[in-house]
């Protein structure tokens, strides 16, 4: 089929179809002899070209979107990276992204590969969407984190703006939503790094202490209560940055585990994600 044969009516069947551009999809359709299937692999191609041209550049920017199931037993986060703001804020990236998380949300992935493995649509699986994104767009999209929590009730909390979310897990199914989401907005707020001070890393521990050391004795401490000293450090260290001995940012009187018990003395969090893009 000459490049004469393609009526503007395929041209516009392609771009609705694909979402690329005009002159895009009439080059892909003159490739393919007008073959839709083939003139969509073909942007797809080109997609992998693009991909393969900004491997390079940094996708710092994009959407992160938490999504509970209706009976609250399992929740999951994604982010879908790209290279601007102005993109991540288009209607269209953000259905994507929303499908995305829709399709992590009722599948059955259990790590990040096994989610891009996915269907999106049809036989287009999510990697393969992201690739056609890139040639859509012509910036460097990465779906670059997947996870997700599976509980007796489990909550998720999306920031205004799409670039924090968190999602809780509980060991209890009735939590009280007002609890449920204050301990969301907590883990979102205070990013804690484990949940308590048991779940704290030995590398983070090691680290910690030798911080506490060595600003003791930048302090002039003797080098025989370093030790000590830096043990204390390490208590505030685990108020701070532990989510049940955190102090509750609605009332610092008591601590997240305190008020949990204040709701049920059984009531405990058994597991928490935070993604942030900043």
């Amino acid at each position: 089929m000459s490049t004469t044969m393609i009526s503007a009516a395929d041209v516009n069947k392609l771009r609705q179809i694909t979402g690329a551009g005009m002159m895009d999809c009439k080059k892909a359709l003159t490739e393919a002899n007008g073959d839709f299937d083939a003139a969509i692999d073909f942007l797809r191609k080109k997609g992998q070209k693009v991909a393969a041209n900004r491997s390079e550049r940094d996708a710092k920017e994009g959407l992160v979107i938490a999504k509970a199931t209706a009976n609250g037993k399992k929740g999951v986060l994604i982010v879908l990276n790209c290279e601007t703001d102005f993109v991540a804020k288009n209607e269209d990236y953000g259905k994507v992204a929303d499908t995305m998380a829709n399709v992590a949300l009722n599948g059955n992935a259990k790590s990040l590969d096994e989610l891009k493995a996915l269907p999106y649509s049809g036989s287009l699986s999510i990697a393969d969407k992201v690739i056609e994104e890139v040639g859509k767009i012509g910036e460097k999209i990465e779906l670059s984190t997947f996870e997700w929590l599976e509980s007796n009730k489990v909550v998720v909390y999306n920031h205004p703006g799409n670039k924090l979310a968190t999602i809780v897990a509980f060991n209890k199914d009735n939590v009280s939503d007002e609890v449920a989401k204050d301990i969301a907005m907590q883990v979102a707020a205070m990013s804690p790094v484990a949940l308590d001070k048991g779940d704290v890393d030995s590398k983070t521990l090691e680290r910690e202490i030798e911080i506490g050391k060595e600003q003791a004795r930048q302090e002039g401490k003797p080098e025989e209560m370093l030790e000590k000293i830096a043990m204390g450090k390490l208590n505030k260290f685990y108020k701070e940055s532990t989510l049940l001995n955190q102090e509750f940012i609605k009332d610092n009187k008591k601590t997240i585990s305190q008020y949990l018990a204040e709701t049920d003395k059984e009531l405990t969090v058994v597991g928490f994600k935070r993604v942030s893009l900043s």
